[in-house]
């Protein structure tokens, strides 16, 4: 079985979750190829359209799996490798993308939705499914605070808190994050920018809690990833993460109001605790594997029409 992944590489490199998945599936026995694609905005991707035509004829693939509603769309200027789109969030919130997502969910032979919400949003009812990205469980394991500051070179007793994205990015929403931080004394808030993968599973054991305040996600990779390392949790209620923290003990969710959230930090930092979040995270089958394994046979069954297709 042979898959071609279809996947922005604008940030200098194909997404963590992306190419975590991709391994993950390479370790089940399946042939996987990158197809990195430069260029922003609907002609940008589009652009890249005879360079995977070429791609194509080298690898032969069974099947196209792109990420992103805009990928789906350029491997679908090509009509004789079906394709699987992931839509991971924004081509479904945004609404300047959206309408070429809608386009794309017509044109792929099959849809994947990593959130119930967006799932529900797009209004595709036939050939989609529900699969979050998976957790690289191996990766993201429970280690000794004090082991993992000591790493980071953090103070083992000032009070960290993580914030779950770049301060830059409008939508992780800083200014409420900071709001309600201010609140708080003495801590210090990270920003999660400019880190290995490896130093992120560190700083999830090291820090105290984390911290989403955003305006817009689909199924947030680092709030599963804090769940793995039994990291606690202050979320508003964005993307899927009410349905991923269900009632783990020292996971909350907050309202918009820095004062609620500030409470709940406050609630989280004064008990001092972990959680039991790796547990449901297995519970869930959201390791990466687990989810390998069911878009593993959304391929097969695809690979088995086309061929029945041909017959």
């Amino acid at each position: 079985m042979k898959i071609l992944i279809v996947s922005s590489r604008n940030s200098g490199k194909i997404a963590p979750f992306i190419q975590e998945q991709g391994d993950a599936l390479s370790r089940s026995g399946v042939t996987i190829a990158y197809f990195p694609i430069v260029g922003k905005g609907i002609w940008g991707y589009l652009k890249n359209r005879t360079r995977l035509l070429s791609v194509l004829s080298d690898f032969q693939p069974d099947l196209i799996h792109a990420h992103y509603g805009l990928s789906g769309l350029l491997a679908n200027m090509q009509r004789s490798v079906p394709v699987i789109t992931t839509y991971h969030g924004s081509d479904i919130n945004d609404k300047r993308i959206y309408l070429f997502s809608r386009l794309n969910m017509f044109l792929s032979a099959y849809n994947i939705f990593v959130s119930e919400k967006n799932r529900k949003m797009s209004g595709q009812n036939t050939r989609q499914s529900l699969i979050p990205c998976g957790v690289n469980t191996d990766l993201f394991i429970i280690k000794d605070q004090a082991g993992a500051r000591k790493c980071l070179n953090l103070e083992l007793n000032k009070k960290y808190i993580l914030f779950s994205g770049a301060f830059a990015n409008p939508v992780k929403n800083f200014v409420l994050a900071n709001a309600a931080v201010s609140l708080l004394e003495d801590v210090k808030l990270i920003e999660l920018v400019a880190y290995t993968r490896e130093e992120v599973a560190l700083l999830l054991n090291a820090v105290d809690v984390m911290l989403m305040t955003s305006l817009s996600e689909g199924s947030p990779q680092i709030i599963k990833e804090a769940m793995a390392c039994n990291c606690p949790i202050v979320s508003v209620p964005v993307g899927d993460v009410e349905d991923v923290i269900g009632y783990t003990p020292g996971c909350f969710i907050a309202t918009y109001e820095p004062t609620d959230i500030a409470a709940k930090l406050r609630q989280v930092l004064q008990s001092g605790k972990r959680t039991e979040g790796r547990n449901r995270v297995l519970t869930m089958g959201l390791d990466g594997d687990t989810i390998a394994s069911k878009i593993q046979d959304i391929y097969k069954r695809l690979i088995t029409d086309k061929q029945s297709h041909r017959g």
